[in-house]
């Protein structure tokens, strides 16, 4: 705990005093443990004398943040219009399936995959579309699912 703390630290002072810095601040503080938890936006609040809820607000407002620990491979579905009429519905069934992920879960157990619905990810010739981190598949099937998380499963990983 004391190494992360230097480093909030580090990051905080690096922004001291600076208009305009919130934003900034943390998503550099972001990068440090993958998302932002209470504990860290309480710390950042006494830290800047910024309140804890305008923190949060910030937080909660730009999509770029996140409150909940992501897996390794984060999984992008399109939910926009030409993916839902091309069978996305299908594919976050599969995804959910193959993933053991119940109601309301987004991250695997193992840490390893978390599932994000997002309104479009820009690629509707190629619907239903996901992206699995910077890498697309498209023109989806739910039985092409499984090998596709294959890719991505760490030796020894069940998926």
């Amino acid at each position: 705990m004391q190494n992360v703390v230097s480093k909030l630290d580090a990051v905080i002072q690096k922004y001291h005093g600076k208009k305009g810095a919130l934003i900034p601040l943390m998503q550099e503080v972001q990068d440090l443990e993958g998302y932002l938890s209470h504990n860290t936006m309480q710390y950042l609040s006494e830290q800047t004398n910024v309140p804890v809820a305008e923190i949060f607000g910030v937080a909660t407002f730009y999509s770029m943040f996140r409150l909940k620990a992501q897996g390794r491979h984060v999984i992008r579905i399109c939910k926009g219009t030409a993916c839902h009429v091309s069978g996305a519905n299908g594919i976050l069934y599969s995804l959910r399936e193959n993933l053991q992920l119940e109601p309301g879960e987004e991250t695997t157990t193992d840490g390893n995959f978390t599932l994000v619905e997002v309104a479009c990810l820009g690629c509707c010739s190629l619907a239903p579309v996901i992206m699995i981190d910077d890498q697309t598949f498209g023109t989806l099937t739910p039985e092409a699912i499984p090998s596709i998380l294959d890719k991505f499963a760490f030796a020894g990983d069940t998926v």
